[in-house]
């Protein structure tokens, strides 16, 4: 372990230890060079004796240091000081992509989706120069402060897949693509599985195969189903799911074939979340399994074992190509001769292995396939009885086990003694034990055809939710806390009793009381009755308040001495879910009991080139600022709307909040939905666009309050398509950052 103020080769002092990893620990250091901290990665003492490793991981660090893009951490440097042996990389302040997911629990299909499309360009930029990661994982991954996402750790994992590394195999194996397991050949697909598996974990909180040992693990990369991420993600988009699930792909040739393939999906995905446009290889369903009699097996076990030349020539190849480090320069060092020479000796029990077992399953595929075409001579009397055997096998039926109360291993013994398959659909909250079968897609008792998979969903057990304290909470506020605990929730409004003044004791629209009572435990899934106040009753004769330029939620509050609001969408240039028209109109006299009609903006309309902000979405007055603030004197945008480069606006570049002047240039009107875990604070909107190469910073909004869902009206750069929106929350005096929306850029007319 380096010392605070040690200095290496004369250039790097350590200022700090800032991580540790499997091989390596991290510090930040000062490089007196170049005035700039860095960050250090130093190798472990128990890989600085294996000089192999070190002449491996010295060239795949150099290789990795010829790659530049905004999503990759930059190696700088690489070397060794007195038996010290080192990194220089990019120094990020941030925490990593596997920290954020244990911080949040899982991400927003907008957030995991703008993460993977930036991890899968720096993969691109990496793969066009013949490098490929073979460690994929949101350890690997870093979110920086300013939302930037950046890939580290190229060609770590491949000088490391020559040793053996048992302190953090455990984290890279969740991830780690079949054919990695397997110890077989790795390219840029298995990147494309590894993101899989983390886009995965990103929109589920957790890995799709999990054990208590890496061999475990890895078995079921090998053979297992992962359980579809809908599962425990129901809101998950259906086009989101495909490309997830086609990343992950146990065979190579069913994957993506390459990264840029896989940015083209995830950006579809955003504009079209439910659309049918990932296209998976379907598996051969004829090609079912054939099962070898006793004789058959016989035959395999006495049939000569032979091999062409060509095969086995074939097979050496593919031995010395899976090897990943008896490359070119090896090669050059030892001598060519030499160096097969090496292969033949150190490799030569797994040649023969390789050889044996290929023989013995181009042997079965023989007997397999003869069988069915019926080209081997064992006698008609054989045949019709294999003949009869399968029409037998193809009409028999299973009676469905109850599973339900069963365990996991129980069900799978039951299911296959009556010849049917299992698989887990999901968990659930139920009256059943924790880790018990809760119920099962087809009924107990069912005749099915044989081998047909029952799904099954196992119990979490008797989830019991505490009702909160709602008192002073809105109607609308009230009912999407009790519904977001799982609970289901009828809603009914009753007039409030006075005080001795004559006034309401509880507003209108405010939660006049809840059923069962807040602390009362009850069961996910009970049915709770919200009553909200309606105010004091004036009988049929009630004023009818202004909620034109409101927010949705804020009018049915406002209008909550009023039973029954009916609500139409409507075109417009205001912000989507803003009232546009109320009848009966504002302050007149009408029946509480009579219905309300109100009429929301869809938000889908551009504003006209002469139109301004609406008054909720643009700046006022006390908030106008100087030649680098963000709202002029008169809230409207000017229309040279482009932030410059420090993403500040200048006197002739400034935009309002939110809305940027209509007219020409490339202009963007999404729509920004309510991020996760939104207070109601004061936000900051910045637009991130590769402008030439380089990322450029636009400040939309900064330091004010906006409602949500947001309507965008942002002109961006001259020929710019696409752009990232991180949005931040002021708290406590600091922004913090909530989400990132990927939004896209159209030439005005």
């Amino acid at each position: 372990m380096l010392k605070t103020g040690m200095i290496i080769a004369e250039r790097y002092e350590i200022v700090g230890k800032i991580g540790t990893g499997g091989m390596a620990d991290v510090y930040k250091a000062m490089d007196h060079k170049l005035n700039r901290f860095v960050a250090v990665k130093v190798l472990k003492p128990e890989f600085r004796e294996d000089t192999t490793f070190i002449k491996k991981f010295r060239s795949e660090a150099q290789a990795a240091a010829g790659l530049t893009h905004p999503n990759i951490v930059n190696v700088f440097d690489v070397g060794d000081d007195g038996g010290v042996y080192y990194i220089v990389m990019e120094l990020i302040e941030g925490i990593t992509l596997k920290e954020y997911i244990s911080k949040k629990g899982k991400l927003s299909i907008k957030e995991a989706t703008s993460i993977a499309i930036q991890v899968s360009m720096g993969l691109e930029a990496a793969h066009s120069h013949g490098i490929v990661h073979r460690d994929v994982k949101p350890q690997n991954i870093i979110i920086s402060t300013d939302g930037k996402v950046k890939v580290t750790d190229f060609g770590i994992a491949r000088a490391a897949s020559s040793n053996t590394i048992s302190s953090n195999v455990m984290g890279s194996v969740h991830y780690s693509s079949p054919e990695q397991v397997r110890g077989g050949y790795s390219d840029e697909k298995s990147d494309i599985y590894s993101l899989g598996i983390t886009l995965y974990e990103m929109v589920t909180g957790r890995v799709p195969f999990d054990g208590d040992t890496t061999v475990a693990i890895a078995i079921k990369h090998l053979q297992e189903e992962m359980v579809p991420p809908s599962v425990y993600t129901p809101d998950l988009p259906y086009s989101l799911e495909q490309i997830i699930l086609k990343c992950t792909q146990k065979s190579v040739d069913r994957r993506y074939t390459r990264m840029e393939d896989v940015i083209a999906d995830l950006k579809h995905s955003l504009i079209d979340p439910q659309g049918d446009f990932v296209k998976l290889t379907t598996v051969d369903t004829d090609a079912k399994t054939v099962v070898i009699s006793e004789e058959e097996l016989g035959e395999i076990k006495h049939t000569p074992k032979q091999i062409t030349k060509a095969e086995t020539a074939a097979l050496e190849k593919e031995e010395y190509d899976d090897n990943d480090y008896d490359d070119a320069e090896d090669d050059y060092e030892s001598g060519k001769r030499s160096g097969k020479k090496k292969k033949h000796g150190a490799g030569r029990g797994l040649t023969i292995a390789a050889l044996l077992g290929g023989t013995v399953l181009l042997v079965v595929l023989v007997v397999v396939l003869g069988r069915a075409a019926g080209l081997f001579g064992t006698g008609s009397s054989k045949s019709n009885k294999a003949e009869q055997k399968a029409e037998s096998a193809s009409d028999s039926m299973a009676t469905v086990p109850d599973l339900v109360g069963k365990t996991e291993d129980e069900a799978k013994a039951l299911a296959n003694d009556a010849h049917l398959g299992v698989q887990m659909a999901g968990e659930e909250a139920s009256d059943q034990e924790k880790g018990k079968i809760s119920r099962q897609e087809t009924a107990a008792g069912t005749q099915v055809a044989e081998y047909t998979t029952v799904k099954y969903w196992v119990s979490t057990g008797t989830q019991q939710i505490t009702i909160p304290d709602l008192d002073g909470r809105t109607g609308i506020d009230a009912q999407q806390t009790l519904e977001d605990l799982g609970l289901k929730v009828t809603v009914q409004k009753e007039y409030s009793d006075t005080d001795d003044n004559g006034y309401a004791l509880v507003d209108p629209g405010y939660v006049y009381s809840v059923e069962p009572a807040a602390g009362t435990s009850v069961q996910a899934g009970s049915s709770v009755t919200l009553t909200v106040s309606r105010g004091v009753d004036y009988g049929d004769n009630a004023e009818v308040p202004s909620v034109v330029g409101m927010s949705k939620d804020d009018a049915l509050t406002t209008l909550g001495k009023f039973i029954d609001i009916q609500i139409t969408e409507q075109q417009s240039s205001e912000a989507a879910g803003t009232v546009i028209a109320q009848e009966p109109e504002a302050y007149a006299a009408a029946d509480p009991d009579q219905p309300v009609y109100l009429t929301i903006s869809s938000g889908d309309q551009v504003p006209s080139a002469d139109s301004t902000a609406s008054a909720d979405s643009t700046a006022t007055t006390d908030s106008t600022t100087t030649t680098d603030s963000t709202a002029a004197t008169d809230s409207t945008a000017a229309t040279d709307n482009t932030a410059s480069t420090d993403g500040t606006a200048s006197a002739d570049n400034t935009a309002s909040t939110g809305s940027a002047a209509s007219g020409s240039g490339w202009k963007c009107t999404q729509v920004l939905d309510t991020p996760s875990g939104y207070n109601g604070g004061a936000i900051r909107l910045e637009l991130i666009q590769d402008v030439n190469g380089e990322p450029t910073a636009t400040k939309i909004i900064d330091g004010q309050k906006v409602s949500f869902p947001y309507q965008l009206d942002v002109t961006g750069a001259d020929g710019v398509s696409t752009g990232t929106i991180y949005l931040y929350e002021e708290t406590d005096g600091n922004y913090q950052q909530l989400g990132t929306y990927t939004v896209t850029f159209k030439k005005a007319d």
